[in-house]
């Protein structure tokens, strides 16, 4: 018993840490770019359940270009590499995100990206799925 109490002491002297995926030395420097439990509009992120699958994505749209109203039916995480994109909600919210920023996005909620900029929008997309999940669905 003493035993297992040492070890639940260490897992939850562990589990108050901060995540650390790589230590930072002279030769890596490490930036956090987002950690969050919720997507941009607040609601809870949730994985769904199954043999997990994460698919990524390099999205480009044209200055003035748009992704038309659709929705992710599983957690996604964006990065934008440049130019300068707004996403709109059917509420009327909206979110900016520029070079060098990331974001969780929204969840089964329809929403449209627009380059509101002059240049192209560049972003990585993550998408945490599970094996043959549908990653969009158009409106």
């Amino acid at each position: 018993m003493k035993y297992f109490a040492s070890v639940v002491a260490v897992l939850a002297f562990l589990a108050a840490q901060p995540a650390i995926a790589l230590e930072q030395s002279a030769s890596i420097k490490v930036t956090k770019l987002m950690q969050s439990p919720a997507s941009w509009n607040g609601a809870a992120l949730a994985y769904p359940s199954g043999q997990a699958e994460v698919t990524g994505l390099l999205v480009e749209i044209a200055p003035g270009g748009e992704t038309g109203w659709h929705l992710h039916p599983v957690p996604s995480f964006g990065y934008v590499l440049e130019g300068e994109l707004e996403v709109s909600l059917k509420d009327g919210s909206t979110r900016r995100v520029v070079a060098g920023q990331a974001l969780a996005e929204v969840v089964n909620t329809l929403h449209n990206g627009r380059n509101v900029g002059k240049g192209p929008v560049k972003l990585v997309v993550f998408y945490a799925g599970v094996t043959g999940s549908t990653l969009t669905i158009k409106e």
